[in-house]
Protein backbone atom coordinates (compact mmCIF):
# COMPACT_ATOMS: atom_id res chain seq x y z
CA UNK A 1 0.00 0.00 0.00
CA UNK A 2 0.97 3.14 -0.49
CA UNK A 3 2.08 5.23 2.09
CA UNK A 4 0.73 8.39 1.78
CA UNK A 5 -2.72 8.56 -0.32
CA UNK A 6 -3.16 12.44 -0.77
CA UNK A 7 -1.93 12.21 -4.44
CA UNK A 8 -4.46 9.52 -6.04
CA UNK A 9 -7.29 11.09 -4.02
CA UNK A 10 -7.12 14.42 -4.74
CA UNK A 11 -6.23 13.36 -8.87
CA UNK A 12 -8.31 10.06 -8.72
CA UNK A 13 -5.52 7.92 -10.29
CA UNK A 14 -4.77 4.21 -9.79
CA UNK A 15 -0.90 5.29 -8.97
CA UNK A 16 0.49 8.87 -7.42
CA UNK A 17 2.71 8.89 -10.91
CA UNK A 18 2.53 12.17 -12.83
CA UNK A 19 3.71 11.40 -16.88
CA UNK A 20 5.83 14.65 -16.92
CA UNK A 21 4.40 17.26 -19.51
CA UNK A 22 7.24 17.23 -22.01
CA UNK A 23 7.14 20.36 -24.69
CA UNK A 24 7.64 19.64 -28.19
CA UNK A 25 7.91 15.91 -28.43
CA UNK A 26 4.85 14.20 -27.05
CA UNK A 27 1.08 14.98 -27.73
CA UNK A 28 -1.72 13.16 -26.81
CA UNK A 29 -0.63 9.53 -27.68
CA UNK A 30 1.63 9.69 -24.61
CA UNK A 31 -1.11 10.95 -22.17
CA UNK A 32 -3.28 8.61 -23.49
CA UNK A 33 -1.12 5.61 -22.46
CA UNK A 34 0.39 6.87 -19.28
CA UNK A 35 -3.27 7.06 -17.95
CA UNK A 36 -4.21 4.08 -19.39
CA UNK A 37 -1.26 2.78 -17.23
CA UNK A 38 -3.13 4.39 -13.86
CA UNK A 39 -0.49 7.45 -14.04
CA UNK A 40 -2.12 11.25 -14.51
CA UNK A 41 -1.15 11.78 -18.48
CA UNK A 42 0.24 15.69 -18.96
CA UNK A 43 -0.59 17.65 -21.69
CA UNK A 44 2.32 20.47 -22.68
CA UNK A 45 0.52 23.28 -24.31
CA UNK A 46 3.34 25.87 -23.94
CA UNK A 47 4.32 25.63 -27.47
CA UNK A 48 1.07 24.49 -29.30
CA UNK A 49 -2.28 27.39 -30.46
CA UNK A 50 -5.53 27.03 -28.27
CA UNK A 51 -7.25 25.75 -30.90
CA UNK A 52 -4.79 22.62 -31.19
CA UNK A 53 -5.13 22.47 -27.28
CA UNK A 54 -9.27 21.90 -27.27
CA UNK A 55 -8.10 18.97 -30.76
CA UNK A 56 -5.58 17.60 -27.87
CA UNK A 57 -8.09 17.18 -25.00
CA UNK A 58 -10.88 16.11 -27.18
CA UNK A 59 -8.81 13.12 -28.59
CA UNK A 60 -7.85 12.39 -24.63
CA UNK A 61 -11.52 12.13 -23.61
CA UNK A 62 -12.42 9.95 -26.22
CA UNK A 63 -9.90 7.26 -25.33
CA UNK A 64 -9.70 7.20 -21.48
CA UNK A 65 -11.90 8.37 -19.16
CA UNK A 66 -8.96 9.34 -16.82
CA UNK A 67 -8.43 12.33 -15.25
CA UNK A 68 -6.29 15.33 -17.60
CA UNK A 69 -3.32 18.09 -16.79
CA UNK A 70 -2.67 20.45 -18.77
CA UNK A 71 0.51 22.05 -18.43
CA UNK A 72 1.32 25.85 -19.55
CA UNK A 73 4.44 28.13 -18.90
CA UNK A 74 3.53 31.30 -17.48
CA UNK A 75 6.85 33.20 -17.68
CA UNK A 76 6.55 36.83 -17.89
CA UNK A 77 7.22 37.30 -21.83
CA UNK A 78 10.56 39.71 -22.70
CA UNK A 79 10.29 41.67 -26.63
CA UNK A 80 13.09 40.16 -28.39
CA UNK A 81 16.26 42.29 -29.01
CA UNK A 82 17.35 43.17 -32.60
CA UNK A 83 20.72 44.18 -31.72
CA UNK A 84 20.88 40.72 -28.98
CA UNK A 85 19.94 38.45 -31.55
CA UNK A 86 21.82 39.46 -34.63
CA UNK A 87 25.16 38.94 -32.04
CA UNK A 88 23.66 35.24 -31.51
CA UNK A 89 23.25 34.81 -35.08
CA UNK A 90 26.90 36.50 -35.20
CA UNK A 91 27.93 33.84 -32.89
CA UNK A 92 26.08 30.85 -34.93
CA UNK A 93 27.47 32.31 -38.86
CA UNK A 94 30.04 29.39 -38.38
CA UNK A 95 27.50 26.35 -38.50
CA UNK A 96 25.20 28.39 -41.01
CA UNK A 97 27.31 28.78 -43.56
CA UNK A 98 28.71 25.33 -42.83
CA UNK A 99 25.15 24.22 -43.38
CA UNK A 100 24.74 26.29 -46.37
CA UNK A 101 22.02 28.21 -45.10
CA UNK A 102 21.99 31.84 -45.84
CA UNK A 103 21.52 34.02 -42.60
CA UNK A 104 20.01 36.89 -44.28
CA UNK A 105 16.76 34.49 -45.01
CA UNK A 106 13.43 35.29 -42.68
CA UNK A 107 13.44 32.85 -39.53
CA UNK A 108 10.15 32.05 -37.82
CA UNK A 109 10.00 33.17 -34.09
CA UNK A 110 10.26 30.89 -31.34
CA UNK A 111 7.21 30.19 -30.13
CA UNK A 112 6.88 29.67 -26.18
CA UNK A 113 4.13 31.73 -25.07
CA UNK A 114 3.01 32.04 -21.78
CA UNK A 115 -0.76 31.56 -20.00
CA UNK A 116 -2.88 34.31 -21.35
CA UNK A 117 -6.56 35.06 -21.49
CA UNK A 118 -6.98 32.74 -24.57
CA UNK A 119 -5.62 29.67 -23.03
CA UNK A 120 -7.67 29.92 -19.87
CA UNK A 121 -11.20 30.31 -21.73
CA UNK A 122 -9.99 27.36 -23.38
CA UNK A 123 -9.55 25.56 -19.81
CA UNK A 124 -12.89 27.23 -18.94
CA UNK A 125 -14.57 25.25 -21.71
CA UNK A 126 -12.74 21.52 -21.47
CA UNK A 127 -12.05 21.66 -17.39
CA UNK A 128 -9.53 19.61 -17.09
CA UNK A 129 -9.14 17.82 -13.81
CA UNK A 130 -5.83 19.27 -13.28
CA UNK A 131 -3.96 22.38 -14.29
CA UNK A 132 -0.25 22.59 -14.21
CA UNK A 133 1.64 25.82 -14.14
CA UNK A 134 6.02 26.62 -14.82
CA UNK A 135 7.71 29.62 -13.75
CA UNK A 136 5.47 30.28 -10.86
CA UNK A 137 1.65 30.92 -11.63
CA UNK A 138 -0.04 33.72 -13.66
CA UNK A 139 -2.03 36.58 -12.92
CA UNK A 140 -3.98 35.72 -9.37
CA UNK A 141 -7.18 36.39 -11.57
CA UNK A 142 -5.93 33.77 -14.06
CA UNK A 143 -5.56 31.63 -11.24
CA UNK A 144 -9.04 32.31 -9.42
CA UNK A 145 -10.64 31.87 -12.83
CA UNK A 146 -8.63 28.08 -13.40
CA UNK A 147 -9.23 27.13 -9.71
CA UNK A 148 -13.50 28.11 -10.41
CA UNK A 149 -13.63 25.64 -13.12
CA UNK A 150 -12.68 23.05 -10.38
CA UNK A 151 -9.16 22.43 -11.92
CA UNK A 152 -6.85 22.08 -8.93
CA UNK A 153 -3.85 23.74 -9.35
CA UNK A 154 0.00 22.70 -9.62
CA UNK A 155 3.03 24.35 -10.03
CA UNK A 156 6.66 23.46 -9.65
CA UNK A 157 9.33 25.11 -6.70
CA UNK A 158 13.02 24.80 -7.25
CA UNK A 159 13.69 26.05 -3.61
CA UNK A 160 11.78 26.14 -0.43
CA UNK A 161 11.42 30.32 -1.06
CA UNK A 162 9.10 29.37 -4.17
CA UNK A 163 7.12 26.45 -2.63
CA UNK A 164 5.91 28.55 -0.09
CA UNK A 165 5.21 31.60 -2.74
CA UNK A 166 2.88 28.84 -4.57
CA UNK A 167 0.97 28.04 -1.72
CA UNK A 168 0.57 31.63 -0.26
CA UNK A 169 -0.66 32.06 -4.33
CA UNK A 170 -2.93 29.29 -4.69
CA UNK A 171 -1.16 26.31 -6.03
CA UNK A 172 -3.32 22.96 -4.48
CA UNK A 173 -0.16 20.97 -5.53
CA UNK A 174 3.93 21.46 -5.41
CA UNK A 175 6.06 19.78 -7.34
CA UNK A 176 9.70 20.20 -6.18
CA UNK A 177 11.93 19.95 -9.13
CA UNK A 178 15.43 19.01 -7.91
CA UNK A 179 18.48 19.66 -10.19
CA UNK A 180 18.65 16.48 -11.31
CA UNK A 181 15.38 17.04 -13.36
CA UNK A 182 15.01 17.22 -17.39
CA UNK A 183 13.70 20.17 -18.73
CA UNK A 184 13.54 23.97 -18.48
CA UNK A 185 14.15 24.55 -14.27
CA UNK A 186 10.99 26.14 -13.16
CA UNK A 187 13.04 28.74 -11.15
CA UNK A 188 10.73 32.24 -10.95
CA UNK A 189 12.17 33.61 -7.68
CA UNK A 190 15.88 33.28 -8.05
CA UNK A 191 18.06 32.92 -11.60
CA UNK A 192 21.37 31.23 -9.87
CA UNK A 193 21.76 28.03 -11.46
CA UNK A 194 24.65 27.44 -9.03
CA UNK A 195 22.77 27.05 -6.08
CA UNK A 196 19.50 24.88 -7.21
CA UNK A 197 19.41 22.23 -4.72
CA UNK A 198 18.98 18.32 -5.85
CA UNK A 199 15.95 16.40 -5.33
CA UNK A 200 17.03 14.39 -1.87
CA UNK A 201 17.73 17.90 -0.18
CA UNK A 202 14.80 19.69 -1.61
CA UNK A 203 12.05 17.50 -1.39
CA UNK A 204 12.10 17.54 2.69
CA UNK A 205 12.75 20.60 2.90
CA UNK A 206 9.71 21.64 0.93
CA UNK A 207 7.20 18.87 3.01
CA UNK A 208 8.14 20.59 5.96
CA UNK A 209 7.68 24.19 4.62
CA UNK A 210 4.25 23.82 3.37
CA UNK A 211 0.39 22.09 3.83
CA UNK A 212 -0.10 20.87 0.21
CA UNK A 213 0.85 17.80 -1.13
CA UNK A 214 4.38 17.48 -2.40
CA UNK A 215 5.23 15.82 -6.18
CA UNK A 216 8.97 14.53 -6.35
CA UNK A 217 10.29 15.39 -9.48
CA UNK A 218 14.11 15.05 -10.51
CA UNK A 219 16.16 11.65 -11.11
CA UNK A 220 13.39 9.48 -10.21
CA UNK A 221 13.15 6.48 -12.89
CA UNK A 222 12.48 3.45 -11.78
CA UNK A 223 10.48 1.94 -8.38
CA UNK A 224 13.26 2.69 -5.94
CA UNK A 225 13.24 6.49 -6.61
CA UNK A 226 10.22 6.61 -6.66
CA UNK A 227 9.79 4.81 -2.87
CA UNK A 228 12.57 7.06 -2.25
CA UNK A 229 10.75 9.92 -2.92
CA UNK A 230 7.71 8.88 -0.23
CA UNK A 231 10.66 8.44 2.56
CA UNK A 232 11.39 11.89 1.78
CA UNK A 233 7.77 12.45 2.66
CA UNK A 234 6.23 13.26 -1.04
CA UNK A 235 3.19 12.39 -1.73
CA UNK A 236 3.53 11.12 -5.36
CA UNK A 237 6.02 11.68 -7.96
CA UNK A 238 6.28 13.12 -11.62
CA UNK A 239 8.36 11.46 -14.55
CA UNK A 240 9.47 12.49 -17.41
CA UNK A 241 12.99 11.41 -18.33
CA UNK A 242 11.80 7.72 -18.56
CA UNK A 243 9.03 7.83 -21.14
CA UNK A 244 11.34 9.54 -23.43
CA UNK A 245 12.10 6.14 -25.56
CA UNK A 246 8.14 4.93 -25.16
CA UNK A 247 7.00 4.11 -28.50
CA UNK A 248 4.01 6.72 -28.17
CA UNK A 249 6.79 9.62 -27.58
CA UNK A 250 7.87 11.79 -31.08
CA UNK A 251 11.16 11.68 -30.35
CA UNK A 252 13.15 11.14 -33.72
CA UNK A 253 14.96 8.50 -34.58
CA UNK A 254 18.30 10.02 -34.27
CA UNK A 255 17.31 11.49 -30.51
CA UNK A 256 16.13 8.26 -29.71
CA UNK A 257 19.89 6.99 -30.09
CA UNK A 258 21.39 10.11 -28.63
CA UNK A 259 19.33 9.29 -25.20
CA UNK A 260 19.79 5.22 -25.24
CA UNK A 261 23.70 5.96 -25.50
CA UNK A 262 23.38 8.48 -22.64
CA UNK A 263 26.08 7.88 -19.50
CA UNK A 264 24.88 8.94 -16.02
CA UNK A 265 27.04 12.17 -16.96
CA UNK A 266 26.35 13.06 -20.49
CA UNK A 267 23.73 15.89 -19.73
CA UNK A 268 24.26 19.43 -18.73
CA UNK A 269 22.06 22.76 -17.62
CA UNK A 270 22.18 25.03 -20.64
CA UNK A 271 21.09 28.27 -21.63
CA UNK A 272 22.10 28.17 -25.01
CA UNK A 273 19.17 25.99 -26.63
CA UNK A 274 16.33 28.88 -25.42
CA UNK A 275 17.91 31.30 -23.47
CA UNK A 276 16.74 29.67 -20.21
CA UNK A 277 18.70 27.28 -17.91
CA UNK A 278 17.27 23.69 -18.61
CA UNK A 279 18.95 20.16 -18.80
CA UNK A 280 19.40 17.64 -21.42
CA UNK A 281 21.82 15.51 -22.81
CA UNK A 282 25.28 17.32 -24.54
CA UNK A 283 25.00 17.92 -27.68
CA UNK A 284 27.44 19.68 -30.19
CA UNK A 285 26.24 23.75 -30.03
CA UNK A 286 25.86 23.25 -26.11
CA UNK A 287 29.64 21.86 -26.14
CA UNK A 288 31.00 24.41 -28.42
CA UNK A 289 28.98 27.57 -27.45
CA UNK A 290 27.66 26.94 -23.95
CA UNK A 291 26.63 25.15 -21.78
CA UNK A 292 25.83 28.94 -20.59
CA UNK A 293 26.69 31.33 -23.15
CA UNK A 294 26.19 35.18 -22.00
CA UNK A 295 25.73 35.78 -25.27
CA UNK A 296 22.24 34.01 -25.70
CA UNK A 297 18.88 36.04 -26.01
CA UNK A 298 16.44 35.78 -23.70
CA UNK A 299 13.60 33.09 -23.53
CA UNK A 300 12.25 31.72 -25.78
CA UNK A 301 14.55 34.26 -28.83
CA UNK A 302 17.68 32.02 -28.21
CA UNK A 303 16.14 29.01 -29.91
CA UNK A 304 15.00 31.49 -33.23
CA UNK A 305 18.20 31.58 -34.43
CA UNK A 306 19.04 27.68 -33.80
CA UNK A 307 15.78 26.70 -35.74
CA UNK A 308 17.06 26.92 -38.96
CA UNK A 309 20.62 24.92 -38.00
CA UNK A 310 17.81 22.15 -36.23
CA UNK A 311 16.01 21.57 -39.31
CA UNK A 312 19.03 21.09 -41.58
CA UNK A 313 21.28 18.96 -39.51
CA UNK A 314 18.23 16.66 -38.92
CA UNK A 315 17.59 16.18 -42.09
CA UNK A 316 20.85 15.17 -41.95
CA UNK A 317 20.41 12.56 -39.12
CA UNK A 318 22.28 14.74 -36.66
CA UNK A 319 21.27 16.29 -32.91
CA UNK A 320 23.98 19.02 -33.14
CA UNK A 321 21.05 21.31 -32.77
CA UNK A 322 18.03 19.52 -31.29
CA UNK A 323 16.62 20.07 -27.41
CA UNK A 324 17.49 16.68 -26.04
CA UNK A 325 15.88 17.63 -22.70
CA UNK A 326 16.43 14.75 -20.30
CA UNK A 327 17.38 14.55 -16.47
CA UNK A 328 20.02 12.68 -14.75
CA UNK A 329 18.23 9.33 -15.10
CA UNK A 330 18.05 9.31 -18.84
CA UNK A 331 20.16 6.00 -19.41
CA UNK A 332 17.36 4.28 -17.07
CA UNK A 333 14.72 4.68 -19.31
CA UNK A 334 12.84 1.74 -21.60
CA UNK A 335 11.72 1.09 -24.53
CA UNK A 336 8.16 -0.14 -23.61
CA UNK A 337 4.72 0.81 -24.08
CA UNK A 338 4.14 3.78 -21.74
CA UNK A 339 1.12 1.86 -19.84
CA UNK A 340 3.57 -0.60 -19.47
CA UNK A 341 6.09 1.32 -17.94
CA UNK A 342 4.23 2.89 -15.70
CA UNK A 343 2.48 0.19 -14.19
CA UNK A 344 6.06 -1.53 -13.67
CA UNK A 345 6.98 1.99 -12.17
CA UNK A 346 3.97 1.07 -9.88
CA UNK A 347 4.68 -2.16 -8.86
CA UNK A 348 8.69 -1.63 -8.27
CA UNK A 349 7.88 1.23 -6.01
CA UNK A 350 5.52 -0.95 -4.14
CA UNK A 351 7.82 -3.85 -4.12
CA UNK A 352 10.99 -2.09 -2.67
CA UNK A 353 8.49 0.00 -0.01
CA UNK A 354 7.40 -3.27 0.82
CA UNK A 355 10.22 -4.54 1.82
CA UNK A 356 11.37 -1.63 3.23
CA UNK A 357 8.30 -1.46 5.64
CA UNK A 358 8.99 -5.24 5.92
Amino acid sequence: MWPDRRIIDLFKTEFPIVQAPMAGIMDAELVIAAAQGGALGSLPCAMITAEKAREQVNIIRQRVSAPVNMNFFCHTPVDADPAREAGWKVRLGAYYKELGIDPAAPISAANRAPFDEAMCAVVEELKPEVVSFHFGLPAAALVKRVKATGALVMSSATIVKEAIWLEENGADVIIAQGAEAGGHRGMFLTDNIAQQPGTFALVPQVVDAVKVPVIAAGGIADGRGIAAAFALGASGVQIGSAYLRCPESKVSAAARTALEQASDDATVITNVMTGRPARGVANRVMREVGPISPDAPAFPHAATALGPLKAAAEKLGKVDFTNLWAGQAVRMGREMPAAELTRSLAGGALARLGALGG
